[in-house]
């Protein structure tokens, strides 16, 4: 795996992460209610974009240097 994939995927994460979150926990995130429950949930809220970009681009570096 190339190291601007990874670039890529931290990218994404961070920019589809902070949509979700906002979307997701507007209410807690503003109004002190920081708890481990949230704070797990804010984390793991940045962690499956960034899963899911670098598996695609994994897939489609796998599918083009087979042919």
């Amino acid at each position: 795996m190339r190291k601007e994939n990874y670039f890529t995927a931290l990218k994404i994460s961070l920019l589809i992460g902070t949509v979700l979150n906002t979307i997701n926990s507007y209410d807690a995130l503003f109004n002190d209610d920081w708890t481990f429950k949230l704070i797990l949930k804010v984390l793991l809220t940045y962690c499956v974009p960034f899963g899911v970009s670098l598996y695609s681009s994994w897939k489609v570096n796998k599918q083009t240097n087979k042919w």
